[in-house]
């Protein structure tokens, strides 16, 4: 073997080692914003895309949000074989506050937002069974700023905000984004377009998946997937 055939043999040899010893990609920490502002966890390119449509005043929502996140983002997103885009549905005002403050701020704050009211909503939505009339006239009554400021100050979601390191003036400004409201909106009738009639519903590779709307029932689907 000549000196130059060494040469590129211990070349190739060493580039194979480190990309041998190099850590697989944690596709968990990849977040992406569609043209119609939906976010994306995980790999671009993964196989298996999967879309759930979801309401924060969903109790199923909720109850899946916890049972599947998990084994979702270890066994499916983190190795790059799923990725996970959530889209809005607005049953009511509260849903759209809400929806307003996980997308508040940067892309990459938008899961943990999700994640936090999604796993709290038990707490955060008792007032609801003792909201006033007043109360709830206010939700819908004045401008989009004042009704969701009145929703935020009754389900006490400035303090669930600032746990995630948002003050009182940048919440507000999200709350008064109408570009922001209307984005969800078009989200949301986009879904009903597609024929989602509840939540939480999901779609794989585009399509919408029928009865399903259990973490039990969607998970042999993505697995025949694969």
């Amino acid at each position: 073997m000549n000196r130059l055939s060494k040469i590129l043999t211990l070349t190739v040899a060493a580039a194979l080692s480190i990309a041998a010893g190099a850590p697989a990609a944690n596709w968990n920490v990849t977040v992406a914003v569609t043209p119609a502002g939906s976010h994306v966890l995980g790999n671009p390119a993964a196989k298996l895309k999967l879309t759930e449509f979801v309401s924060y005043t969903c109790p199923h929502c909720s109850h899946f949000e916890r049972e599947a996140d998990g084994p979702l983002r270890l066994a499916y997103v983190r190795p790059g074989k799923v990725s996970i885009e959530v889209r809005h549905v607005l049953r009511d005002p509260i849903d759209l506050t809400v929806a307003m403050l996980t997308n508040c701020g940067s892309k990459d704050k938008f899961f943990l937002n999700h994640t936090v009211f999604m796993r709290s909503q038990d707490t955060w939505i008792k007032p609801l069974v003792s909201t006033t009339e007043a109360q709830r006239a206010r939700w819908s009554t004045g401008d989009l700023g004042a009704r969701n400021r009145a929703i935020a100050s009754d389900f006490h979601f400035y303090e669930i905000m600032a746990t995630r390191g948002y003050d009182r003036t940048t919440v507000d400004r999200c709350l008064a984004d109408k570009a922001m409201a209307d984005r969800l909106a078009r989200q949301a009738q986009a879904a009903s377009d597609l024929g989602v009639t509840g939540t939480p519903s999901f779609a794989i590779n585009g399509t919408l998946l029928s009865g399903t709307n259990e973490w039990s029932v969607l998970k042999p689907q993505i697995d025949a997937e694969l």
